[in-house]
């Protein structure tokens, strides 16, 4: 689920870090709910009172979604905690160590194949994330261009896989995955 607050000026901000003062209305954390939401003019009704979220709020949520995830992926990669291109993320998958794999867009489905056997000879379960290009990850990882990369397991990694997999769902049924 999604927060969202009316902010001074009658607009409704998308509260992700749950923290904002005054009143909240939740919608489920997916772009179409989003959307629907401000189509139907439920933010109005949930705040009782005339408030304006922008016709493109959806998309402005799911924008800070990924900042988010990739700010934190950035800051995993500057601890040593991920792996970036494909002989790194298919040595952490075969060791068992890999809590989410993270495949560009454009990743070719042969590599992503690959990859997927060698978390399965790894054993244990991992989630993957197909949300984000790679020139994002590239940016976000200070590399050229990331087409697969690997999060560790590790207590320190969940806030980044929660984000990057909260991203995912997103998304999922906005036709951008």
């Amino acid at each position: 689920m999604i927060r969202f607050v009316v902010g001074p000026d009658g607009a409704v901000v998308p509260d992700l870090k749950q923290r904002l003062p005054g009143r909240g209305a939740w919608v489920t954390a997916q772009h179409w709910a989003v959307a629907e939401a401000v189509r139907r003019n439920a933010f109005s009704r949930a705040f009782k009172a005339a408030v304006r979220p922008a016709p493109d709020l959806a998309d402005e949520v799911a924008e800070r979604l990924k900042e988010a995830a990739l700010g934190v992926l950035g800051l995993e990669r500057r601890a040593g905690r991920l792996a970036v291109g494909f002989a790194e993320v298919e040595a952490l998958l075969r060791r068992g160590a890999a809590r989410v794999v993270l495949h560009a867009r454009e990743a070719a489905d042969d590599g992503v194949r690959k990859l997927s056997q060698a978390a399965h000879a790894g054993g244990g379960h991992v989630a993957v994330c197909r949300g984000f290009a790679g020139a994002e990850l590239g940016l976000a990882l200070g590399r050229q261009n990331v087409i697969h990369a690997g999060l560790e397991r590790g207590r320190s990694s969940e806030a980044a896989a929660g984000r990057c997999l909260k991203y995912e769902h997103y998304l999922a049924d906005a036709g951008t995955c």
